[in-house]
């Protein structure tokens, strides 16, 4: 085999190493996508609050279905898919994804990127939970459910909660690339993905259109902003005496 053919060869499983961590997304970059994200939130919010959203939200509602009874377009089987493609952005799946997530990145001995992923979703949450209990909108009865749904409506908590869990992912493992077209690809991905699983939540008909769009745009808005903001308090409890006492790689590097 020729020097250049062997130079573009697979190397062997074995001989694999990872580069060394040390790329994060530029906290100014990161603050300027956080912020234009929740001007558009806040934007929302006030067509929200201020009524003006109503007819909006009531013809996003009805898009999807047909007939008199808005019955949901689409062979039976789509409804399916879509109740489990919104089980993405539900509480157990995504959380599970989270804790994988979080495992992986201790394993990969990238402790500060899991610190900063555990402190962005935590905070995270509790930012959704006091939105949802200040604006306090009641879920949609325009068209039928076709998912079990509870709690207030706005801002969708599938939305949010699954931008900021798989964009941070994101983010996290995007660390690992020294590639920056690597490192795009892995996290505007994560932000289609979302948006899709903010489409599905009006879908079937649990959501208003508001809802889902200030969700994605707050939790994509935290994920990057959390991004730059607690990664000096990630780092420091990272590099702590009881984080290295529980990194379960502590033993192997010792």
């Amino acid at each position: 085999m020729d020097p250049k053919s062997q130079a573009t060869a697979g190397l062997p499983a074995e001989t694999v190493t990872l580069p060394a961590r040390g790329w994060r997304i530029d906290p100014t970059h990161a603050l300027l996508a956080g912020a234009l994200c929740w001007i558009g939130f806040a934007v929302v919010v006030v067509a929200v609050l201020s009524g003006n959203s109503a007819d909006f939200d009531a013809a996003g509602l009805r898009l999807w279905r047909t007939g008199m009874d808005f019955h949901p377009r689409g062979a039976p089987w789509l409804a399916e898919a879509v109740r489990d493609y919104t089980a993405l952005g539900g509480v157990l799946l995504r959380n599970l994804v989270a804790m994988g997530a979080l495992v992986a990145l201790l394993f990969l001995r990238l402790r500060r990127e899991a610190t900063l992923l555990a402190l962005t979703i935590a905070t995270g949450w509790a930012v959704n939970s006091a939105i949802k209990a200040f604006v306090g909108r009641p879920r949609p009865a325009i068209v039928s459910h076709l998912t079990d749904a509870g709690g207030l409506s706005f801002p969708s908590g599938h939305s949010f909660n699954s931008a900021v869990v798989y964009i941070s992912i994101a983010l996290a493992f995007a660390a690992l690339s020294p590639r920056h077209s690597v490192r795009a690809t892995v996290v505007l991905a994560a932000m289609a993905l979302t948006f899709l699983i903010a489409l599905s939540r009006v879908w079937l008909g649990v959501h208003y259109p508001s809802d889902a769009i200030a969700g994605w745009l707050g939790g994509a808005g935290w994920a990057f902003i959390a991004s730059a903001l607690l990664y000096r308090p990630a780092k420091a409890a990272a590099d702590s005496a009881v984080a290295e006492g529980l990194d379960p790689t502590s033993e192997l590097s010792g």
